[in-house]
């Protein structure tokens, strides 16, 4: 066997380098793929309502953290649109 025949012979890595090379040459940025969420709308005597509701709860509560966060959640998704 002649000393150019190895010479000739591709890694088995290069197929798949060359895969995720032309993968990162997409041209749709994931935000397209992924529209904000709807913020869902109370109205005012419901909000009156749910806010009653967590006075009568004690501070430290799960609930009332977890209640936190969702109004985050709420900001952000309007700031997305």
């Amino acid at each position: 066997m002649p000393f150019t025949d190895k010479c000739l012979k591709l890694p088995a890595a290069v197929p798949l380098i060359a895969m995720l090379w032309l993968v990162g040459c997409a041209t749709v940025g994931s935000e397209v793929l992924a529209p904000c969420p709807p913020v869902v709308e109370y109205s005012q005597g419901e909000q009156v309502r749910a806010a009653g509701e967590i006075e009568a709860l004690r501070e430290a509560t799960m609930t009332v953290r977890m209640l936190s966060d969702y109004a985050v959640l709420r900001d952000q998704t309007r700031a997305c649109r």
